[in-house]
């Protein structure tokens, strides 16, 4: 590892701003989470950055290091400087910039308000019993440590801006935890075909590969729900169904 390396570090707001490059020290085991406290302690404490826990739990770190979303404190210096001794660190690009590193993400807590809780029968039994593959299953979903990377890399919201069509990778494990439960009652999927919008998503996998707590978004999640609305309302028999209802 080299003795000191620099970082390049967007510097503004919402209007605008620029890089500004800043050398540190380092350390063995030297985070660039720790690089940017560095920075804040000993040259620049001007420079905003939102973090939490520096254990890769609360996923409030969630920045973009050399172009690639990445949460700072699971990023070691060494895996990330060129060789200039050289680190690149953004603000995720999907949402709009407060200042220098820290992102306005409320939109995601907004969409999390219309999705509904879990709803059990009045009449289930407690307390509740579960095949050990349906806990399993919960158990993935909710490994979710609410990073946004996901919905950072997702290419409807981050090149097409369409959060109003779209809820996002992240939602959709929401969702699929709420609809795979085998207790819910609720009958969720014409809000995931219309409000939700999951036809917007075109299996990419790129929310799966930056998901720092592994969990197989698309695999598990996103395939299965978009199978399921499938069967709901592209079915050709249940549409005949359908049709002969309201014919009646």
């Amino acid at each position: 590892m080299k003795d000191t390396i620099r970082l390049r570090i967007f510097r503004g707001d919402a209007a605008g701003g620029e890089e500004r490059e800043y050398e540190v020290k380092t350390f063995p085991g030297m985070v660039v989470l720790d690089a940017v406290h560095q920075i804040q302690n000993e040259q620049d404490g001007t420079l905003a950055c939102r973090w939490n826990c520096k254990a890769g739990k609360c996923g409030s770190c969630s920045a973009e290091i050399n172009g690639y979303p990445r949460l700072m404190c699971k990023s070691r210096v060494e895996d990330f400087y060129d060789a200039s001794g050289m680190i690149r660190v953004h603000p995720i690009k999907t949402f709009p910039v407060v200042k220098d590193l820290v992102t306005d993400v409320s939109w995601n807590y907004k969409v999390a308000e219309t999705i509904a809780p879990l709803k059990l029968a009045d009449d289930e039994p407690r307390p509740l019993r579960m095949a050990q593959d349906d806990v399993e299953r919960a158990q993935e979903f909710r490994q979710c440590i609410e990073c946004f990377l996901c919905q950072t890399v997702c290419h409807v919201l981050r090149d097409h801006n369409r959060t109003d069509a779209y809820y996002g990778p992240r939602f959709m494990v929401k969702i699929a935890a709420l609809d795979m439960h085998p207790c819910d009652t609720l009958e969720r999927r014409a809000f995931l075909r219309q409000q939700a919008g999951i036809g917007y998503c075109n299996i990419t996998k790129c929310c799966q590969e930056v998901c720092p707590e592994h969990i197989h978004i698309t695999d598990n999640a996103i395939i299965p729900l978009k199978e399921r609305v499938a069967d709901e309302f592209y079915d050709p028999f249940r549409m005949l169904l359908r049709k002969l209802r309201r014919s009646k």
